[in-house]
C-alpha cells in the first residue's frame, strides 16, 4: 500500500497515509463487527433460554445495537463529585484504545497484517496485559467502594491467568520456532496427517488449546469468570459510576478484546487464514473468510458458555488459575520441549 501512495507523494508521507488507511481498514470494520456480535450474543442467549431476543428495531432486530449506541451517545455524562475527574474520563479510553491496538499484528491473510513484526506474539502479550489499567483506574478514580473492589479483583484475575497464557504461548512458539504470527499460521499447513491445517488435533498441543480458550475467557472477564462485574455482589463493578459514551467505551473495549482472543485462538491453534484442509480448491476462498469463520465459531463458544455455565466463586477462580492451569501449562512446556529435543534435534 505504501508503494501505491509513493507514486504521487514523498515516501515519508506515503508511509503515513498508508498506515492511517490500514488502521481505518481494521478499526472501522471492527466497530461494525462489535455492534453485530453484541446482537448475536443476545440472540444466542435468548435461543438457549427459549426466548426471542432483540426483534423490534430493524429487520430481525438487526439495528438494536445501533439504537442502543445512539441512546448512550445522547445521554448526559455524569461524573461523581468525589471522583478523580481526569483518571475517571481517561480509563474507558485506555480500555478501548488498547483493544484496538492489539489488532495491529493479527494476520488476516498471507502477509496481510498492519504490522508483520517478528515479535508479534510478544507484542500481543504486552498490549493485552495493559487492558487491566483501564479497569484499575476506573475503579480507583470512581472513589466508590464497589468499583474499587472490582478493580482489585480485575488486577488479581488478569495476573493469574496471564501467567498460564504465557506458558501456553511458549509451547506454541517452541513447536513453531517463531514469534511471528504469519509463520505460526503457515507452519500449521498440513500439520496433521499431511492435509489438516491446524495444531488443535496435535495430542501435545490440544490440551494447551483448551487451557488457552478457558484462560482467554478469564482474561476478558467473560462468564463464568465475570467476577469484576458480578451484579449480585458488587452492583456493576468498575462500570457502576459510568454513564453515556464512557460506559459504551467499556463495552466496545470488552467485545473488542473478546474478538481479539477469538482471533488469537484461531491463529495459534486453528490455522488462522488457512482452510481447514490442505486441498487446492479450498484455497480459492480468500484467507480472510476462513479467519472470520473461525473467529465467529470461537465467539459462539464464548456465548454458549456464558449462557449455560454459572458464575464461579472468586476462590474457585483463583484455584483454577494457580493450582490447575499454572502447574499444567508449566509441565506442558517441559513435555513439549523434551519431545522436540528428542525428535527434532536428536538430543
Amino acid at each position: 500500500m505504501t508503494d501505491f501512495f509513493a507514486g504521487f507523494m514523498p515516501w515519508g508521507a506515503a508511509w503515513t497515509v498508508a498506515t492511517i488507511v490500514g488502521i481505518l481498514l481494521i478499526a472501522l470494520p471492527l466497530m461494525l463487527a462489535v455492534a453485530m456480535i453484541i446482537y448475536a450474543d443476545r440472540k444466542i442467549w435468548a435461543a438457549m433460554a427459549l426466548r426471542r431476543g432483540p426483534n423490534v428495531v430493524g429487520p430481525f432486530g438487526l439495528l438494536q445495537s445501533f439504537a442502543d449506541g445512539l441512546k448512550v451517545f445522547l445521554q448526559e455524562t455524569i461524573i461523581p463529585s468525589a471522583a478523580n475527574r481526569g483518571l475517571f474520563l481517561i480509563a474507558p479510553i485506555i480500555t478501548f484504545t488498547v483493544a484496538l491496538a492489539a489488532w495491529a499484528v493479527i494476520p488476516f491473510g498471507p502477509n496481510m497484517a498492519l504490522a508483520d513484526i517478528n515479535v508479534g506474539l510478544l507484542y500481543l502479550l504486552a498490549i493485552s496485559s495493559m487492558g487491566v489499567y483501564g479497569i484499575i483506574l476506573s475503579g480507583w478514580a470512581s472513589n466508590s467502594k464497589y468499583p474499587f473492589y472490582s478493580a482489585i479483583r480485575a488486577a488479581a484475575q488478569m495476573v493469574s491467568y496471564e501467567v498460564s497464557i504465557g506458558f501456553v504461548l511458549i509451547s506454541v512458539v517452541l513447536w513453531t520456532g517463531s514469534f511471528n504470527l504469519n509463520e505460526i499460521v503457515t507452519s500449521q499447513r498440513g500439520h496433521i496427517f499431511g492435509f489438516i491445517n491446524f495444531y488443535a488435533l496435535n495430542p501435545l498441543l490440544f490440551p494447551m488449546s483448551v487451557v488457552f480458550l478457558i484462560s482467554s475467557m478469564a482474561e476478558t472477564q467473560r462468564a463464568p469468570f465475570d467476577l469484576t462485574e458480578a451484579e449480585s455482589e458488587i452492583v456493576a463493578g468498575y462500570q457502576t459510576e459510568y454513564s453515556s459514551m464512557s460506559f459504551a467505551l467499556f463495552w466496545l473495549g470488552e467485545y473488542g478484546n473478546v474478538l481479539l482472543m477469538c482471533a488469537l485462538n484461531a491463529t495459534l491453534f486453528w490455522g488462522g487464514w488457512l482452510p481447514p484442509l490442505d486441498i487446492p480448491i479450498l484455497y480459492a476462498v480468500p484467507g480472510i473468510v476462513w479467519l472470520f469463520a473461525k473467529i465467529l465459531f470461537g465467539f459462539f463458544v464464548f456465548s454458549w458458555v456464558k449462557a449455560t455455565v454459572p458464575r464461579y466463586r472468586y476462590d474457585q477462580l483463583m484455584r483454577l488459575g494457580w493450582k490447575i492451569f499454572l502447574p499444567l501449562s508449566l509441565f506442558w512446556v517441559f513435555l513439549v520441549s523434551g519431545y522436540l529435543m528428542i525428535t527434532r534435534y536428536g538430543v
